[in-house]
């Protein structure tokens, strides 16, 4: 059995109202309103990580629309996945097949959850093609080497003549631990 209803609403932006939200949630009888006024960019929401600290084992968060819960489908399907393990459901108040609480429910959103991992491997896909590509002409990736060639050999050159890896490293401007890295790479 549900034990009981949580609910949690947003303003997408500050000066939106929160009072049809708040009248919203109070007629479908939930017992405590978490309330947010952030932007609709922002990644940071305190109260909404408040209320997923609250939520017990078979609580329901009900929310008045998706876009006031989730920022994005990933979003949302990360947020469901952790109240899932948790054994919370969760429920719109506009968007009638965003219930977890219903069998129906259920398989929508394992539908799109579905949807979303075979996107994410598209994208993997594509960024390992895009990468393959690009080393086969040349592009290389990471951070740029700290020390050119030129600055590989002189360092090679003093180190031969006598000059310590610090010594060395402190001429080319570098740490020693780059020009033994630099010297062993081009051995």
């Amino acid at each position: 059995a549900l034990r009981k209803i949580l609910r949690y609403f947003s303003a997408v932006c500050l000066n939106a109202p929160l009072d049809s939200q708040r009248s919203s949630l109070r007629e479908f009888g939930c017992e405590r309103i978490y309330e947010e006024k952030v932007s609709g960019v922002q990644r940071q929401r305190p109260e909404l990580a408040r209320l997923l600290d609250n939520l017990r084992k078979n609580d329901v968060l009900v929310f008045t629309r998706l876009d006031r819960l989730a920022r994005s489908t990933r979003d949302l399907l990360e947020i469901a996945e952790v109240l899932n393990e948790r054994g919370v459901g969760i429920r719109s108040l506009a968007e009638p097949w965003v219930d977890t609480t219903s069998a129906s429910g259920k398989m929508v959103l394992t539908v799109f959850a579905g949807i979303a991992e075979f996107e994410r491997s598209l994208i993997v896909e594509r960024t390992r093609t895009g990468r393959i590509a690009a080393q086969k002409k040349g592009v290389r990736f990471g951070r740029p080497p700290k020390l050119s060639a030129e600055q590989i050999a002189m360092g090679q050159r003093l180190i031969a003549e006598g000059s310590s890896v610090r010594d060395a490293a402190h001429i080319l401007n570098c740490h020693h631990a780059t020009l033994y890295r630099a010297v062993n790479a081009y051995k």
